[in-house]
């Protein structure tokens, strides 16, 4: 099976001084061109303040959000956006309103709640606890949103109870879609799954019947052998800056094109053959461009 390469082209709060992250709209096109060329059909946005000096912070302004989509999409003819909605707390307008400016063929989906922890090695938590909080009529909404814009939900999961909840929503009757599942098992969060190959032969088996799966790997060099992993397994692949910095040989990546390579030489050498943009909308049952 051909497997569908995504780029998580930019992080949230990553700092651009300190790390090669797309910031503006010409860095996030630019960027999102040299993953396309080196095999990404989809790229994860997520959207961040334009003025000077903030380009840290993320934005939910719609004009942003449009203005960064249509400039990837005029650089990558027949590329598939694949939105963030993430969002802590109840009020989801922002990216509600970001999907309705964009209309992105996947939107990602938060499927359950998580403590979001990191411990330095001092002993100090790198940021103060917090719940990344994501209830069931909070879902419920953000999938009202997606199907409002032809968005197909792509259920992130970040522990094998999230990923459990998954087909209970479509036997609840929450998403109205006759296409399986789309999901995304998101391993290395330091309070999630970590990023272990062999905790995915079994997770892995947990993943919907006939659904469409790929694995979200974050971490540094270490990364790389569950990337091999979800590709023998029949998962799609991605990676990015977002996720990580470092390719397989430990080096530091000069941007998503060094990591797409990388990703795209991995699938290779597990017997897979990358997907075009169209043969990817085939895969995931998405409309056309």
């Amino acid at each position: 099976m051909k497997a569908v390469v995504t780029c998580a082209l930019t992080g949230v709060l990553t700092n651009p001084e300190q790390h090669p992250v797309p910031v503006t709209v010409e860095q996030m096109a630019a960027s999102a061109r040299e993953a396309f060329d080196a095999g990404a059909s989809v790229m994860h946005v997520h959207f961040r303040r334009q003025e000077p000096g903030l380009g840290h912070l993320p934005t939910w302004e719609p004009e942003v959000a449009a203005a960064v989509c249509d400039a990837i999409r005029a650089r990558c003819p027949g590329v598939i956006i694949n939105m963030s909605t993430g969002v802590i707390g109840d009020d989801i307008s922002g990216p509600v309103g970001c999907l309705e400016a964009v209309r992105p063929e996947i939107a990602a989906c938060n499927a359950g709640t998580l403590n979001y922890l990191k411990v330095r090695r001092s002993g100090k938590w790198a940021w103060p606890p917090m719940v990344f909080d994501n209830p069931v009529p909070k879902v419920q909404r953000f999938l009202d949103a997606m199907l409002a814009v032809d968005a197909k939900p792509e259920f992130e999961c970040f522990d094998t109870g999230i990923l459990r909840s998954v087909p209970m929503f479509v036997a609840a009757g929450m998403l109205e879609d006759p296409r399986p599942p789309e999901v995304n098992l998101v391993m290395g969060v330091a309070s999630g799954m970590p990023a272990d190959p062999a905790l995915l032969d079994v997770v892995s088996g947990y993943v919907p019947e006939g659904s469409p799966w790929q694995v979200t790997a974050i971490g540094r060099a270490d990364v790389w052998p569950l990337h091999r992993r979800a590709a023998e397994l029949g998962g799609h692949l991605r990676t990015g800056v977002e996720d990580t910095f470092y390719l397989p040989d430990g080096e530091r990546c000069r941007g998503n094109g060094d990591l797409v390579e990388a990703l795209v030489s991995t699938a290779r050498d597990a017997g897979r053959t990358i997907a075009s943009p169209a043969e990817a909308r085939a895969i995931l049952g998405l409309r056309d461009a």
